[in-house]
């Protein structure tokens, strides 16, 4: 069997793949990387992709006037969904894919989230592909599960028949999976305490943030975070 290859679509220089690519790599899956950001072609059609992930940025999903490669970016997720290619959308990545769906995402809306935050897993994640093994262990031990944040912007109404997976506090949709194979996250599992740390200060304390508090949190809880999303990320690429 030809090695898997996974389609990586990064919307943000300042938003790259950071963990995943290692993850990949331990799995035995190829990755390619487009960086749209920089000029690099989107490709419109799914068709013939083994597996996509929609990486995150400071945009709105239809936000064309300023990333006028969106509109490949969300031709490719509705051929992705047609062709039923396992799709993560992660954070603007999950916002489109909720766009797509039919759903809607609002710009500024609630509160920013930044920084380690627990999460919610709704009862519908015991029997989710990627978070039913996390969501039944920390039901188990009784844990909080844990990501990290970093949006100003929320998925505000689902598509109609996706499946409301997680919240928290200030964010009630978290996580949802459209079909049986495309997922849609507001966190970053990608993240580490590293990236966390290269954050812009007066931007959090702007936000109502202690930015010292932000980078000590996530470097507490930097392993934990990785023995979390390791192994969720894992489960997407055996989809390939």
């Amino acid at each position: 069997m030809a090695q898997p290859t996974l389609t990586l679509i990064r919307n943000d220089a300042d938003s790259g793949p950071g963990r995943l690519l290692t993850w990949a790599a331990a799995a035995g899956v190829a990755v390619r990387q487009v960086r749209a950001d920089q000029g690099e072609p989107v490709p419109a059609d799914a068709d013939g992709i083994d597996g996509l992930v929609l990486l995150g940025g400071g945009l709105l999903p239809d936000d064309d006037a300023k990333a006028p490669w969106l509109a490949d970016e969300r031709a490719l997720v509705a051929s992705a969904l047609r062709h039923d290619v396992p799709v993560l959308g992660i954070c603007l990545g999950g916002q489109l894919l909720a766009h797509v769906g039919g759903g809607r995402v609002e710009g500024d809306h609630g509160l920013p989230e930044r920084g380690v935050t627990e999460l919610t897993l709704r009862p519908e994640a015991a029997g989710d592909a990627l978070l039913g093994e996390l969501a039944m262990s920390r039901a188990t031990s009784g844990a909080p599960v844990i990501a990290v944040e970093s949006h100003r912007d929320q998925m505000t109404v689902l598509p109609e028949g996706a499946v409301w997976l997680a919240s928290s506090a200030r964010t009630p949709h978290q996580a949802f999976r459209l079909g049986e194979r495309a997922w849609g996250l507001q966190w970053h599992p990608e993240s580490s305490a590293e990236r966390v740390a290269q954050w812009d200060r007066k931007t959090l304390r702007e936000q109502g943030f202690d930015p010292d508090e932000v980078v000590r949190v996530a470097q507490e809880r930097d392993e934990e975070l990785a023995q979390t999303w390791g192994p969720v990320f894992g489960r997407f690429l055996s989809l390939l």
